[in-house]
């Protein structure tokens, strides 16, 4: 099972990275991205939102950009908010812009994807949320 992992592992990750893109950000302060979003800048980490359908808008001060290889900047780790069947493709550009983590969240697990980006040397959490994790008393 991909989603079994130590609390170690998941501090580890979330101590280690700097820039997290963020896949299936939305702009509606309800959805579980934005809250993400939010949680994530509050911790200090320079988020930047992935989303082709809010291109030229922003979140939280941060702009859209249309997909992982439009990013013109180093991404240390990609959390995906989208279906289990686009995580193959979201994992193919995360290892061609040289993310160091694939991170999916909770209910999304693609161990097609997870086996890719292991083997190109990406760490994975899968069916995790950072927030929740972010949250807990270690």
């Amino acid at each position: 099972m991909v989603d079994n992992y130590s609390d170690e592992y998941l501090r580890e990750i979330l101590a280690e990275v700097n820039s997290i893109a963020v896949v299936g950000a939305s702009l509606k302060p309800q959805r579980d991205s934005y809250k993400v979003i939010k949680t994530l800048i509050d911790h200090g980490y320079k988020v930047i939102p992935v989303n082709p359908n809010e291109i030229g808008k922003n979140i939280l001060g941060r702009y859209f950009f249309r997909d992982l290889n439009s990013i013109n900047e180093p991404v240390d780790m990609v959390d995906v908010f989208r279906s289990n069947d686009a995580v193959l493709r979201v994992t193919e550009e995360a290892i061609k812009i040289g993310a160091k983590v694939l991170w999916t969240q909770l209910d999304i697990i693609n161990e097609e994807a997870a086996n890719l980006a292991e083997k190109a040397g990406l760490k994975v959490v899968m069916n995790r949320c950072p927030k929740i994790e972010l949250a807990k008393p270690y």
